[in-house]
């Protein structure tokens, strides 16, 4: 079947599909599309293996939308996926494709957010449910989320799933499962752990294999960019100027930060415009026809919105923010390198989404190329030959010459010579992307603590080949003095159902901010005050305003004054007169526990519990230290 289909329009799908597809440029399915969905259309259990990033989600969301009935407001399909982050995307494009289908209800149910609303939205009607396996199996327990209309289930990423830890959930899920329901069951790899599922759950599956080699990944030259010296956007600045592009994509993760770059960009002379899912259509399409056209030469964009974009001028993706997985990562530098022409991608990577960028290269199958962001030199080297080639196209204008007779005039009327005048008009050509640097590079300094820190952990390693004690350098690197830290208090807290590793893990996925960079957090019933480093960049500081803890506002304020961060003094187990606790004094935490003055021996106490006090009481407030990846 894959071989024949060359068209979408080959396949039986409804004509709403179809609209939906040839308006957002999907013209010809993929392999594994088409091997699929005539199959997936005639309700037969599938067991699907390809690898990341070739149209799974539209492969299997096609036949279940073709499929779904309007009158029935129970959920008709069920989509499992490994992370929250995959879950929305998947939702997302789900109600790309089925934009046309009038009154159709998508809904993505997942960890972290308010159970409640979910159930709300479950209460309301949704047709297809997307989600992750706990919060699925957390819904079925309460009875909110019925199966008895389910006519498919599909495992996505089921390889990734099972091997996070969740093999106990999908079972029982599927134990659930309506004994008509179609089974769907799509894996880059096969492992024993996804074999034991498809025998015992799929019924005689179907099974489609195109999991070769990404062909997108193969052609595209992938380099990333380890964020030191300089912020985000005087990198991307950089990068801009002293690559040989065309045009170029960028992509961002919020719709906000793709207008605040471009505005950015656009001051500093940048020919650039935002696109996002809350632009009306026609504006959308009007900015896509002037990338084509060359009236603008970069797009900042969100990961939805510029799937299937098809523009031969793009030479260049950069990734400015690391995407949540693998797949959308293939999706955004598949948007150059088309027409047979080369394509290059650029990552800007934090140190702590290092982790991230190595599970990219796992995946796909390639090593990124570790650059070095351009000096100031460099960049003022290509600002001035850009300058220069201008000049040398307007040198044969013939309307120059009504304009070397003001030069006299102006050397008269302000008395310099003509040297002096054109040095002048040079200043003000350069506007706020200056021909020349003064001062020392930022980059330079990061540089050399770059290298001094990995000499310092090659010096400390034990010559004997052993590795060196956990922690040893983590409390040279968390000895902040007070003076270092801004207090910010966040409006959320424990009435918000907020945990100290909600508000660690959004400081730093959001702000990008490493784990020596967060200091103490204190959380009570209403708020939080967490120190920051003072003088923060302006990027992380308009990314704090805009900070939201699972679902909420936080608000965050510069607290003005002293705040209070220590934790508060535990009793031993048999002092109940309100005694200091055998460490004495203020006491220090880290991921194993408390620690006191006696080498963190327990000393007789009872065990820390993270919500209660050293009485047993709940605590009002605590102060706790959580690594910035927890």
């Amino acid at each position: 079947m894959q071989d024949t289909v060359t068209e979408f329009r080959q396949l039986d799908l409804s004509e709403n599909l179809l609209s939906a597809l040839d308006s957002i440029g999907f013209v010809s399915p993929t392999p594994i599309q088409a091997a699929s969905i005539p199959l997936l259309l005639t309700g037969a259990d599938a067991l699907g293996k390809a690898q990341t990033g070739t149209g799974k989600t539209a492969a299997f969301s096609l036949p279940v939308l073709n499929k779904i009935d309007l009158n029935q407001h129970k959920p008709q399909a069920i989509v499992m996926a490994p992370t929250r982050e995959l879950a929305i995307q998947v939702a997302a494009e789900v109600k790309l494709l089925g934009k046309n289908i009038a009154g159709l209800k998508v809904l993505e149910i997942y960890g972290g957010a308010s159970i409640v609303d979910q159930m709300r939205a479950l209460r309301s009607g949704a047709h297809i449910v997307v989600g992750t396996p706990g919060r699925v199996k957390d819904l079925i327990n309460r009875e909110r989320l019925q199966l008895d209309e389910v006519k498919t289930f599909v495992l996505d990423e089921a390889d990734e799933m099972l091997k996070m830890g969740f093999v106990d959930d999908v079972t029982w899920i599927m134990e659930q499962a309506p004994e008509t329901a179609q089974r769907v069951l799509f894996s880059a790899t096969m492992p024993p752990i996804v074999k034991e599922i498809v025998d015992r759950f799929l019924r005689d599956p179907a099974r489609i294999d195109v999991a070769g080699s990404n062909r997108t990944v193969e052609k595209v030259e992938q380099q990333y960019w380890v964020v030191k010296g300089v912020e985000k956007d005087e990198a991307m600045s950089r990068l801009l100027e002293t690559e040989e592009t065309d045009a170029s994509i960028v992509f961002v993760r919020t719709r906000q930060d793709t207008e605040r770059l471009a505005d950015w960009l656009q001051a500093r002379g940048f020919k650039a415009a935002a696109l996002h899912g809350d632009i009306p259509q026609s504006l959308r399409e009007r900015t896509v026809d002037h990338i084509k056209r060359g009236v603008i030469d970069i797009l900042v964009a969100t990961d939805v919105v510029a799937r299937g974009l098809d523009v031969p001028r793009i030479t260049h993706v950069f990734n400015y923010d690391i995407p949540f997985d693998v797949e959308s990562y293939i999706h955004r530098i598949g948007r150059t390198g088309r027409a047979g022409r080369a394509g290059k991608a650029i990552l800007l990577v934090r140190t702590n989404q290092i982790r991230m960028l190595r599970t990219i290269e796992r995946v796909t199958s390639t090593r990124m190329e570790e650059i070095q962001l351009p000096m100031r030199d460099k960049v003022a080297e290509a600002r001035l030959a850009a300058l220069a080639a201008d000049l040398l196209e307007q040198k044969e204008q013939e309307s120059l010459e009504a304009f070397v007779g003001l030069i006299e005039k102006l050397q008269e009327q302000i008395e310099v010579d003509t040297a002096t005048l054109a040095a002048m008009l040079l200043q003000r050509q350069q506007g706020k992307r200056p021909l020349f640097y003064t001062g020392p590079d930022p980059m330079l300094s990061a540089i050399e603590r770059e290298n001094k820190r990995r000499e310092s952990r090659r010096d400390e390693r034990p010559r004997d080949g052993s590795r060196p004690e956990r922690g040893a350098d983590r409390g040279e690197r968390r000895s902040y003095n007070a003076a270092d830290w801004d207090t910010y208090q966040l409006q959320v807290g424990r009435d918000q159902g907020v945990q100290v590793k909600d508000i660690v893990g959004a400081i730093a996925n959001e702000l990008g901010l490493e784990k020596q960079f967060i200091g103490s957090i204190k959380l009570a019933t209403g708020h939080t005050y967490v120190q920051l480093p003072k003088k923060m960049p302006n990027e992380i500081m308009a990314q704090l305003k805009q900070l939201r803890i699972r679902q909420k506002a936080t608000d965050a304020q510069l607290v003005e004054g002293h705040v209070n961060m220590e934790p508060p003094r535990r009793r031993t187990g048999g002092d109940r007169n309100g005694g200091a606790n055998a460490g004495g004094g203020a006491r220090r935490f880290d991921e194993r526990g408390p620690r006191g003055g006696n080498g963190g021996k327990p000393s007789g106490e009872r065990r820390f519990n993270r919500d209660r006090g050293g009485n047993g009481r709940p605590a009002a407030a605590r102060t706790d230290r959580r690594p910035a990846d927890a």
